[in-house]
């Protein structure tokens, strides 16, 4: 499981030209999912994510929480985060999942998030989406299940 997660001042999605969630301060998670994860890559990459302490605190260290800022987070399914172009310049997608294996485990995602009590809003899994945000810093990291 990939999440690359941008830290933001703003962040929405739509599909269709119709806005269906919209966040202030916080995380755009893109979230990919392999064939090979399972609810423990859920459970490791949704602690991760939660628990980043990438906020600046008193001492302009990245050391605050969502929590601690009172952070919100917008998960966006992202299956070309797998994508492979090693050979040509067209990519493939082997290691990405397909939709009926992903969508639980991105569902399962969610809901870790929200059992944390973090406030968690999500796109449109399958859809074509566009995705609109003021990135702040910028902050980005990506979190790897096949790190741990």
């Amino acid at each position: 499981m990939r999440a690359l997660v941008q830290r933001v001042k703003m962040a929405r999605v739509c599909v269709d030209n119709t806005c269906i969630a919209e966040i202030g301060l916080g995380f755009l998670v893109l979230l990919g999912v392999a064939r090979r994860d399972t609810m423990d890559d859920v459970r490791w990459v949704a602690d991760k994510v939660g628990g980043l302490r990438i906020f600046a605190d008193e001492h302009g260290k990245m050391g605050r929480s969502l929590s601690d800022v009172a952070g919100s987070v917008l998960v966006v399914s992202q299956f070309t985060l797998y994508g492979r172009v090693e050979r040509g310049l067209r990519p493939d997608f082997v290691e990405a999942a397909p939709g009926a294996m992903a969508l639980p485990l991105y569902e399962a995602f969610v809901a870790r998030l929200r059992d944390t009590g973090l406030k968690v809003v999500t796109g449109q899994f399958g859809a074509h989406m566009e995705i609109q945000l003021i990135n702040d810093g910028p902050v980005t990291m990506m979190i790897e299940s096949r790190e741990r």
